[in-house]
């Protein structure tokens, strides 16, 4: 064995940690700073930002003087006015540079006699800078990570107005090749960290900034690459294709939950005594199988880890933020994505949702679980429906297997009685969030559920739930007739081979005053669909 494990906390190392191959990247990056491209890479926490500057440090040193530094080493009082920025600053450069040759000694030591005075303004801070890019021996790229301590003040501002004049002025006043600034926040149109009830400020000097585009999210071969690394030092006979598909398709390429989901099967749930044959008679550890991935899901829903802390207080501190999240996962609405919407920038800007076919989607279906979850999580006290599904939560479990037929009898027994006499816009801008509520109880600690829409517009939506490694596809929808149910029910039934199986469950609402509601299964092709209508 070499040692090395999946990290999720703080910037990875490839002699330490399992990771990605991110040579492609940083050749693209090379080409930015080649050209002397000032501009942010900004992503939502936890994106890997922190580790590709580190490894980038590393891949232009053969090229460039990099001095490299991180605004989590200075203070909140360190912004209080410019010679205290200027005095930290110029500090915190010569430390960066400490190890880098080819610099003239006499012009670092005129950088360190800054951060020794208190009175040195900007102004003589960046003449200094100038002079050290006019005799360094390489051309120097100045990398600044976690930029977001930084972005709402003042000071800040002043500092990237001058790098900007520099930038401007570059034939007549050496400057840097390159300045790469890493954070959450986009500093590309400062608003002032675009806090709620603030004046919004869109005049940044920031807008030299060229776009940077570079995929940081991983795919399915970036996460097949780290597994493959993986196997080789503990053979554990997995299906890598299988596995890293499984891992995107719950993760999107998140870069924390790809390394999160392996770090827990890899130290949570793999026991080196615990094979099993499979199909084609090889053996391969259990853990690292889709019955081992499903239960690393489970594990990662109940965390209370600093990623997903992060998404609630982001909805707590920004309410069209949380109304936009609400209504695009219980009301089915389609929002078109356009970021020049401040809620729809901040929203991809924090990493809840991404533009896929010109519509906003939830970033990825572990982000979609957590944050249904947490709405749900915040009426489960209140909530008569989630009440009921306590309360009937022993009828369903036989030998361990969940009876999802009694399951949506008994939902639908308890949404007549409870709502029956509800309006009809309220139901039906409610109505997955009451089945939700109902499951929710039933099968808490054993197994969890996904929801996969597939046709926003005309409101049907899947909700699939694993328990003990078996899994149900259950569609909701508003009924719309005769001839729309019989369309839905042959679509359920074409969409069960995505996931080999035979049996699916239809849950239909129906408004109309003259309703029979009904329990029935269906024969559809080779597929059995018992249907439900409420």
């Amino acid at each position: 064995m070499s040692g090395k494990k999946f990290n999720t906390t703080g910037r990875c190392e490839s002699k330490r940690h399992y990771m990605v191959d991110m040579e492609e990247r940083l050749v693209e990056i090379k080409m930015l700073i080649a050209e002397g491209a000032y501009f942010s890479i900004n992503r939502a926490r936890q994106y890997g930002k922190t580790t590709i500057l580190n490894a980038l440090r590393s891949y232009l040193h053969e090229y460039y003087n990099v001095a490299a530094i991180d605004f989590q080493f200075l203070t909140y009082e360190d912004f209080k006015d410019e010679y205290t920025f200027t005095k930290a600053f110029a500090n915190r450069f010569a430390l960066s540079l400490r190890d880098v040759t080819g610099l003239d000694q006499q012009v670092i030591n005129a950088v360190k006699k800054i951060a020794d005075n208190n009175d040195c303004s900007l102004a003589a801070l960046f003449e200094c800078l100038s002079k050290v890019c006019e005799t360094s021996d390489k051309p120097v790229v100045l990398l600044i990570d976690e930029v977001d301590s930084a972005s709402n003040n003042q000071v800040f501002m002043d500092f990237l107005a001058l790098l900007r004049g520099y930038y401007l002025s570059r034939d007549e006043f050496p400057t840097f090749q390159s300045v790469i600034l890493a954070g959450v926040y986009d500093l590309k149109n400062l608003r002032n960290k675009i806090r709620p009830k603030e004046e919004h400020r869109y005049n940044s000097p920031w807008n030299i900034a060229a776009d940077f585009d570079i995929r940081m999210e991983f795919d399915i071969k970036d996460i097949e690459g780290m597994l493959k690394e993986y196997e080789q030092d503990n053979q554990t006979g997995m299906d890598i294709p299988a596995i890293a598909g499984l891992i995107y398709d719950y993760t999107s390429g998140y870069p924390f939950l790809v390394s999160r989901i392996c770090k827990i099967i890899a130290e949570k749930i793999y026991d080196v005594d615990k094979d099993i044959r499979v199909a084609d008679g090889t053996r391969v550890n259990s853990a690292w199988t889709k019955n081992g991935f499903l239960e690393a899901v489970k594990i990662i829903l109940s965390e209370h880890n600093a990623l997903f802390s992060s998404l609630v207080k982001q909805l707590h501190d920004y309410p069209e933020l949380r109304e936009m999240i609400y209504k695009l996962l219980f009301s089915g609405d389609q929002i078109t994505f356009n970021k020049l919407n401040p809620v729809i920038d901040i929203a991809s800007m924090f990493g809840f949702v991404k533009n896929l076919d010109g519509k906003v989607v939830v970033s990825n279906r572990i982000f979609e679980t957590i944050l249904y979850n947490f709405f749900t999580s915040e009426e489960e006290v209140g909530s008569s429906i989630f009440k009921a599904g306590a309360a009937d939560k022993n009828k369903f479990i036989h030998d361990g297997i969940l009876d999802m037929n009694l399951v949506m009898e008994r939902f639908a027994v308890e949404f007549n009685k409870l709502y029956s006499k509800s309006d009809e816009k309220f139901i039906e801008d409610n109505c997955r969030k009451f089945f939700l509520l109902y499951l929710k109880p039933i099968i808490n600690g054993t197994g969890h559920y996904y929801v996969e829409s597939r046709t926003r517009d005309d409101k049907r939506t899947d909700i699939i739930v694993n328990y003990h490694s078996r899994e149900y596809i259950i569609e909701t929808k508003i009924w719309h007739g005769e001839e729309y149910n019989k369309r839905g029910e042959e679509q359920l039934a074409d969409y069960l081979d995505i996931y080999e199986a035979k049996k699916g469950w239809l849950l239909s609402f129906n408004f109309n005053k003259n309703k029979v509601s009904c329990f029935k299964e269906i024969k559809c092709g080779d597929k059995v669909l018992y249907e439900v209508v409420v």
